[in-house]
């Protein structure tokens, strides 16, 4: 099962489950209960801190949740804040930061690169806590749309629906979906 956000992420083969950690927890959570998936798929759009370049696709079965605080020592965590699913090969070991915020100060990103973590997305710590719960195989596959800085709204606006379009030939290509006007 191809799974995304929703509401400006939204794609004709994907079912979406919300935005942000709790919506996508809740809706996922649902969807194992009642129509438990073989597989999962997260398909969507992410943020670098730096060394993926707009545009870039990035794979990952490796999740964190950590906010800008813990960087200015305003916060801890009880917490476990990096998961990871072992029950898929992927070829990479890109950690996604996820928050129900986005980061736009530069200069504190910089400690998510400094600590091995390269691009954030709002729902994927969700999904992959919900997947492992239910010991669902479960990848994430991203494009960058925009850089963790000050313009990153701005950016992410402009960048986002030419991003969609190189995601989808992306999953045409990996065969995950079938080429729009084929059958």
């Amino acid at each position: 099962m191809i799974i995304s956000a929703g509401k400006q992420e939204t794609f004709p083969f994907a079912t979406p489950i919300g935005v942000g950690l709790i919506e996508s927890a809740i809706n996922l959570t649902r969807i194992a209960l009642f129509d438990k998936p073989d597989f999962l798929v997260f398909v969507g759009s992410a943020g670098s801190y730096g060394n993926y370049k707009i545009f870039d696709i990035v794979e990952s079965v490796t999740a964190s949740n950590i906010e800008l605080s813990l960087w200015q020592n305003f916060s801890y965590t009880p917490l476990d804040n990096v998961l990871r699913v072992d029950n898929i090969k992927v070829n990479s070991n890109v950690i996604v930061n996820s928050s129900n915020y986005i980061s736009t100060n530069q200069e504190l990103c910089k400690n998510f690169t400094k600590n091995g973590i390269d691009i954030e997305n709002m729902e994927f710590y969700s999904v992959l806590q919900v997947a492992k719960e239910f010991d669902i195989p479960c990848m994430g596959i991203f494009i960058v749309t925009n850089y963790c800085d000050q313009s990153a709204h701005k950016d992410f606006i402009a960048n986002h629906s030419e991003a969609m379009d190189k995601l989808v030939v992306y999953l045409e290509k990996k065969k995950l979906i079938v080429p729009c006007g084929t059958m």
